[in-house]
Order: C-alpha cells, then structure tokens, then sequence
C-alpha cells in the first residue's frame, strides 16, 4: 500500500459487463475491462501524484497470479496449460536410453509347458522311435551269439553261466539308456524309470496278482504240451549243476534283480516309449510290448504262457505310466523260479524243477 494514495476497494462481484468477469477475462490473457474506482483507466491505473503506476497491474502488464496488498483485488485463478493436464486414457510410451537395451523376455520352452496350462511334468520329446529298439534288440541277440559261440563244446561253470544270462541283457539295456540321453530327455522323462514307494507297492500287488494268474495257468501249460515243452531255458541251461550258496545267489540277483529290471527298460521302457511317440491309443503299447517280450524269449514252445505271464507286468505299467511298478512287478513274478532254481543248484531240490 502507498502512502498518501486514497485506495479503492474493487467489489469482489464478478463483473458483468460485457458478459465476463474481471478475473476471467485476467484468466483469459485479455485486458481487464475498465473499473469503475479508477476512473475509466484501462489495463492499469496512473498515479497522478507520483507519475507512476501505483499498485499491482491487473491484466495484460503482469502475469497471472501477480498481486499486491495495495490492489486489492484478488489473485486470478491460475490458468493450467493444455499440455500439462494429464491423459488418463493412455500412458507414453517408454523412452529406452540408448545405452540400456529393451529386455527380452525369455521364451519358456514348450515341452516344459502342458497345452491345458496347468502344471505338471514335462512333455516327453524324445527323437528316437522304433529304429532305437530294433538296434537294442540287434546288440542283445547278437552279444548273445557271440557268447554262445565262445562257450561252444567248452564246460562250462555255473559262474560262467551266470555272467553268460546277466551281460546281453545289461548291454542291451546300456544302450536303450544311451539311446535316451543322445536323442531325448534321458531315462527318468523318456522311459519313466523313477522311483517311488506307490509304484512298489502297486508292483508287488500285480506281481501278487500274477502269481495267483501264472501258476496254475503254467500247471495248465504242463498238462497240455508235457514237462520237456514246458520247462524254461534258464532251468535247462543249469540242468544237473551244481554250485554253492555264493553262486546259487548271484544267480537269485541276476534271475529275480537284474533281468528283470533290464528287459523293463527294454520293452515296457524304450519299446512302449517309442509306440507311444507316434500317438497310438494306450492299449497298442500294451499289446504289442506283452506280443514281442513273449517272443523275444525265443522259448517258442512256451510263447503262449510267456504272453500270459507278461500281462500283469504289462497292467503295472499302463496303470501307474512309469517303469518302476512293472519292473517290482516282474521281480516278484521271477522270485519264485528264481529260489526254486538256487534250491536246485545247492542239492536242496532236483535241477530237474528249475
């Protein structure tokens, strides 16, 4: 406030004239219509006592919201520009520096992903099919000739013999493993050779199972076709040995452990794997498996018990969709052969039963 200038209130009343008011038309960026306590003074008022402008500039000659004491008048609502209101509608747009590049996500492989979304093992993707087991089956048959040829006219010991049963069958299983790890997801994903205490115990419940099925079919078998026919190659090929209790086991781990588990790998394993790769409904893997393990035997007077033996190994395998129940399962149906036969080798039984 000046001294020695009488002030006038300017009305705090929107003016009217002309259909704005004066902070409007301040807000606007247009001269502010002439007052009525300044006489008839545009845009700002003269001092006539000191020759200058007393008091604050109310339109164009000040900014906006620039007021003094001495006007009076109140400060003009600030005036927000058009570009800073804000768009809710839309966010801009990410300006990356130069020097930080975009971040890629990274890609999530499909196999790892089930198509209904929800979570769960792996698809299997394996690359190998039918050609991988006609390969194994080729190294089991051919390491076997191989070694009938070396035994040939020679006496053999049940040692011997043991090791003779147990290596084209362990070769043979080596191979479908190496196969899994060269052109697929390894054994546990591609073959489903995964431990787990339910799969025991449905394995030893269809291993029961089987028992209670192959027994009286396998006194059936002998009845129908006679003993000679009937009787296993194993229990030929150690026809009137005799060993002592350290053999007679190792024959009980290779018989009842180990060929169980590497004819598994083999056909309910790499055989099933590779059917199951071209789409086919489940019972096909299941019936060609129990066909070609009957088979594969080459005990072709015993193919038909064989068959019947192979189907609860076979039930294990389709009902829990992993190895490891088929492979209890067969080990328990080759339990009781397996002790009949080290019975006999100790003198406990006639070779005659194995």
């Amino acid at each position: 406030m000046l001294a020695g200038v009488p002030q006038e209130t300017e009305s705090t009343e929107p003016n009217t004239r002309g259909g704005r008011s004066a902070t409007a038309a301040a807000a606007a960026g247009t001269p502010h219509p002439p007052s009525e306590g300044f006489g008839g003074c545009e845009g700002r008022v003269r001092c006539g006592a000191f020759g200058r402008t007393a008091g604050s500039v109310v339109g164009v000659v000040a900014p906006d919201g620039e007021r003094t004491a001495a006007s009076g008048v109140p400060a003009p609502i600030p005036r927000s520009e058009p570009d800073a209101i804000p768009v809710p509608c839309a966010e801009p747009d990410a300006v990356v520096a130069p020097d930080d590049p975009p971040t890629v996500p990274l890609a999530v492989p499909p196999a790892s992903v089930p198509p209904d979304g929800t979570s769960g093992p792996p698809r299997r993707t394996h690359r190998w099919g039918i050609g991988a087991y006609v390969v194994v089956e080729a190294v089991f048959v051919g390491v076997s000739l191989l070694i009938g040829f070396a035994f040939l006219g020679q006496p053999v010991s049940v040692v011997a013999l043991t090791v003779a049963l147990a290596v084209p069958t362990v070769l043979a299983a080596g191979v479908a493993m190496l196969i899994t790890r060269l052109r697929g997801n390894g054994p546990r994903a591609d073959l489903g050779l995964v431990w787990s205490w339910h799969d025991v115990r449905v394995g030893i419940v269809y291993g029961i199972g089987g028992l209670l099925v192959t027994i009286p079919a396998s006194l059936l078998y002998v009845v129908l076709v006679g003993a000679e026919q009937a009787s296993s190659a194993v229990g030929d090929v150690f026809e009137g040995l005799r060993a002592g209790p350290v053999a007679a086991v190792a024959v009980v781990l290779v018989v009842v452990v180990v060929a169980p588990l590497c004819e598994e790998i083999v056909y309910r394993g790499l055989l099933w794997g590779a059917l199951e790769r071209y789409a086919v409904p489940r019972w096909v893997p299941f019936v060609v498996t129990t066909l070609l393990f009957a088979v594969a035997h080459f005990e072709f007077t015993r193919t038909p018990l064989l068959f019947v033996v192979a189907l609860p190994i076979a039930l294990a395998r389709l009902r829990t969709g992993r190895l490891g129940a088929s492979v209890v399962a067969h080990q328990v149906n080759n339990l009781v052969p397996g002790v009949v036969l080290a019975l006999a080798l100790v003198g406990v039984l006639p070779t005659e039963v194995g």
